[in-house]
């Protein structure tokens, strides 16, 4: 109890979840609106007296435009906000908590409730934080120790081990027993310097007494020393890398100082120190337990704060970095298992390798999210941990795939699924060179190979984060009979696609999915504000041996062929293009063709035809399927769209319009 009692909501609390909120609000709103109106009073005071000094001068009183500070309240808060705003914590019903939705929080009102006088937290939670600024490789003067023990902003590991020798191990401060020795051989080292120092000076102090001092009243000057071990360790070589060379028969050691190791190497071995000295300073390891004698109760949760790690490592690196660090934190007798005291470690990253080596129930998603109209932009927290509910076979799925893959869905713009390797070698080839994909080109775009029968698995992640989405894959009819079988109207044909089946457009029947409208294609998400979009072989109308019909198809080969027919007629090449080219050549209709098509894709050869592709000499002239132009237009209008809405278009508008100078006065932005 007496670690919670100043956020507790109630006397009948007896255990369970508690609440504070943190807002940092101004320290008196009706001061900062009197400093505020005080300003700017004055500010316009001295526009109209500028003015009319310009007016006296013969200067038109509308070219006077010189900005006085305050022009709004922002430009005020941003001297004034240190001074007039601050952090309080009010205590919350953990009764009345409800739990977010697609993100957004909802949180309790406060009804007028008083703020906690001083620190909730202290002796309740230990901070410690290691920041993405950590200078390597950078000059620079190194930080000191703040009041907690925690080196914020060390550049050396020199430094690190200095403080922490300092904090942990001295034995000059508050000896112990097992210091003894340490201690005596210090003193040794004392007297015989004492000695040394005595003989050294002795002629230099002689010749003093030529001057006449000191004289016979005069205090005698005596020149002594103080070892401290600390000191060893303050210098550019104390810390040190060793590399073993051998010439045959001896190896030997060549030392670097630690500026001269990879800044992945001194990032890691920083971080990991930092670590071990949270760890220690928290459990009071040594000496540390001295200095912490004025606050005598240990806190029971530790909190490390850990932003980007993944600065100058290696992609492997960030992987054991990940999975050992919390380790690293517990490494004590009184941590391990217990659950005494707690160790939470939040690790803020844009690496998709360390987002994957965590399991989806400890990971949070930052998703921003459109302010529309003259709201601000802002971004909500997706809690992932249930994001496949009680399917673990799903999530065991997606957890590996995006591991094998390192798909970084978790920092894309969009997400493409496509059906295989055909496609993923084709698509992003339209995009890089057909004008009218440009909006691709600039965007942050993952591309996740996975088929039309697994693509659904996705669903549960994809609608929890957010994410705009498009899925390219087959129709993959089939007969009546349930066999495998080119498209065919009315003849009782279906889908084996389980993602159009049964996540978007939730159809079986054949005809029903070639009838489908390219709008009706489109799954929106109203309450989570994006869409998901399925893009399938659809017919068009195509034109052979002088006779236009519709051309159905099954697979993305059939359907580059049908969207190029004047190209593959003459296209020189072996393999699946060589088959084509006779099938074009040998079919005496659409349909005859469509049926000779799937023939020759029964040998194989998907990715050396995609391969082959690559070859063209003139890549626009390879034209994409219908389904897959529309679709790739689709999401790059969806991109344009939410670009605007995040208010990012009209900066970049802004960006290139002409100087304030040129600009007009009068409503601008």
């Amino acid at each position: 109890m007496h670690y919670v009692q100043k956020i507790l909501p109630t006397l009948d609390w007896d255990g369970g979840r508690l609440g504070v909120r943190m807002r940092f609000e101004p320290k008196d709103a009706a001061q900062l609106q009197k400093e505020y109106v005080t300003a700017r009073a004055q500010a316009l005071a001295l526009q109209e007296a500028g003015a009319a000094l310009a007016a006296k001068q013969g200067k038109a009183g509308a070219d006077f435009q010189v900005a006085i500070w305050p022009q709004n309240l922002v430009e005020f808060l941003q001297r004034k906000l240190p001074t007039c705003f601050r952090v309080n914590a009010y205590v919350l019903d953990p009764a009345a908590c409800v739990d977010p939705e697609h993100g957004k929080a909802k949180p309790q009102m406060l009804n007028g409730s008083d703020p906690i006088d001083g620190n909730p937290f202290r002796g309740l939670i230990r901070i410690d934080e290691i920041s993405a600024q950590r200078g390597f490789g950078m000059p620079g003067e190194d930080n000191d120790e703040d009041a907690t023990g925690t080196v914020s902003g060390s550049r050396k590991l020199s430094t690190q081990l200095r403080q922490y020798y300092a904090r942990h191990l001295d034995p000059c401060d508050n000896p112990e027993a097992e210091d003894f020795v340490a201690l005596e051989a210090i003193e040794e080292a004392q007297r015989a310097f004492n000695l040394r120092l005595n003989v050294g000076f002795k002629n230099p102090l002689k010749e003093m007494h030529t001057l006449g001092y000191p004289g016979v009243t005069d205090p005698k000057l005596h020149i002594s020393t103080r070892l401290r071990p600390v000191e060893g360790l303050n210098h550019d070589t104390a810390v040190q890398f060793s590399v073993p060379i051998n010439d045959g028969e001896n190896t030997t050691a060549l030392y670097l100082p630690e500026d001269s190791n990879g800044l992945g190497y001194q990032n890691l071995i920083s971080m990991v120190f930092r670590l071990m000295a949270f760890r220690d300073s928290w459990m009071r390891v040594g000496k540390a337990k001295h200095a912490a004698a004025d606050d005598t109760i240990i806190p029971p949760l530790h909190l490390v704060l850990i932003e980007e790690p993944e600065v100058h490592l290696h992609t492997q690196v960030q992987q054991v970095f990940i999975r050992q660090a919390h380790k690293i934190l517990r490494n004590h007798p009184d941590l391990g298992m217990s659950p005494n005291f707690v160790t939470q470690m939040v690790v803020s990253t844009h690496s998709s390798h360390i987002a994957h080596e965590c399991k989806f129930g400890s990971l949070r998603y930052f998703r921003r999210l459109p302010g529309g109209g003259k709201a601000i932009p802002t971004s909500c927290v997706v809690n992932l941990e249930n994001v496949f509910g009680d399917a673990p076979d799903t999530e065991r799925f997606v957890t590996r795939y995006l591991n094998v893959t390192h798909s970084d869905l978790f920092f894309a713009d969009a997400a493409v699924l496509i059906e295989g390797p055909a496609e993923r070698i084709l698509v992003p080839n339209f995009v890089n060179f057909h004008p009218e994909f440009g909006k691709l080109k600039e965007s942050y775009i993952t591309w996740l190979e996975i088929g039309g029968s697994h693509a659904h698995k996705m669903r549960s992640l994809i609608e929890k984060i957010g994410l705009t989405t498009l899925i390219i894959t087959d129709i993959d009819s089939c007969n009546a009979e349930g066999d495998s079988a080119p498209p065919l109207r009315g003849a009782g044909c279906t889908t084996r696609n389980t993602t159009l089946r049964k996540w978007w457009p939730v159809i079986t029947d054949l005809d029903q999915l070639l009838d489908k409208p390219e709008d009706e294609k489109v799954k929106v998400y109203a309450e989570e504000r994006f869409s998901v979009r399925v893009a399938y072989q659809s017919p068009i109308p195509a034109t052979f041996k002088g006779v236009t019909a519709e051309a159905l198809s099954d697979t993305l080969e059939d359907a580059i062929v049908m969207a190029n027919i004047d190209l593959f007629e003459t296209l020189l090449g072996t393999g699946l293009i060589a088959k084509f080219r006779k099938a074009i050549v040998d079919s005496a209709d659409l349909t005859a063709l469509g049926v000779a098509l799937n023939a020759a894709l029964d040998g194989g050869g998907k990715a050396e035809f995609a391969l082959d592709l690559l070859e063209v000499e003139d890549p626009v002239s390879l034209k994409p399927p219908a389904y897959i132009k529309d679709g790739l237009l689709w999401l790059a209008d969806q991109l344009e769209r939410e670009q605007a809405e995040l208010g990012l278009t009209r900066i970049a508008e802004n960006e290139d319009a002409p100087p304030a100078d040129e600009a007009p006065v009068e409503g601008s932005a």
